[in-house]
Parts: C-alpha cells; sequence; structure tokens
C-alpha cells in the first residue's frame, strides 16, 4: 500500500458565494455536509491513515522571513490504497465540493525520503 496526501481546495470566490446564501440554508447544508462528510469517513475508514482537519491561515517562512499568505488550501486527509488513481478515486463525489463550498481535492503520493 501507498501513502497518499488529499489536500482540499476552495477559492475566495467559492466562500463568498457560500456566505451570500441565507442563514437557513447555508445551516441545513452545512448539517447535510457533515453528516455526508462523516458518512464518507465511515465508508472509507479502511483506507485512512489519518483523518486530517481543517486549516487556518497560513504564514510562509523562506530566506526572506515569515509572512502572512492566502492559498487554497482548507483542509486535509492522509490515506493508503494500492495506486494513485485508486486514491483518487476515494474523492469521486466527496461533499467538499458537493455539498459545501469546495474547490477541488487534491491527491498526491507520499514518497519515501531519499537515501542519503
Amino acid at each position: 500500500m501507498k501513502t497518499f496526501l488529499a489536500v482540499y481546495t476552495g477559492t475566495l470566490d467559492s466562500m463568498a458565494k457560500w456566505k451570500s446564501l441565507p442563514e437557513k440554508e447555508r445551516k441545513e447544508r452545512e448539517a447535510a455536509g457533515m453528516a455526508a462528510w462523516h458518512a464518507w469517513v465511515e465508508k472509507n475508514q479502511k483506507s485512512i491513515v489519518g483523518v486530517g482537519s481543517p486549516l487556518g491561515k497560513t504564514k510562509r517562512v523562506s530566506a526572506s522571513g515569515v509572512a502572512d499568505i492566502r492559498n487554497n488550501l482548507t483542509a486535509y486527509t492522509v490515506i493508503q490504497a494500492e495506486s494513485h488513481e485508486a486514491a483518487a478515486k476515494l474523492f469521486e463525489n466527496h461533499p467538499h465540493f458537493t455539498i459545501f463550498p469546495g474547490d477541488g481535492i487534491e491527491v498526491m503520493e507520499c514518497l519515501p525520503i531519499p537515501k542519503g
């Protein structure tokens, strides 16, 4: 089995549309989305190494120092699968983008550290 990092993405535009929904509708969709997300976790629990969490604000550290930045990362999950394709298929029709205002989910293999 290989290990994969799935990062959930969202844009400022999609969040603005979400926030413009009437509060009652937004709360109903939040409840439906969380129920669907928990169902997804339960269905895929054998593949999930780390359920992950939502992500907060970002600071970028570079040779120039530390700076506040904005990116599209909103959450993450760590999974195991036989292949990259199988890992990606776990996220098809995920509530992150079918119910919530998420943009997509990017899935990448966690490669071993080269021996030096």
